[in-house]
């Protein structure tokens, strides 16, 4: 489940530096939220 959602974000962090609208903030917001879900979860492996 988490990896879906750490993809997801992702894309749409992609997706927002491609295009040529960006909204702001939100796209770095998306990735530093992909970023806490990814280690949150090697975490939980250890």
């Amino acid at each position: 489940m988490l990896e879906k959602i750490v993809v997801i974000l992702v894309i749409f962090w992609l997706l927002g530096l491609v295009s040529s609208y960006t909204m702001g903030g939100l796209i770095h917001i998306l990735l530093i939220a992909a970023v806490v879900v990814l280690v949150v979860r090697l975490m939980r492996r250890r």
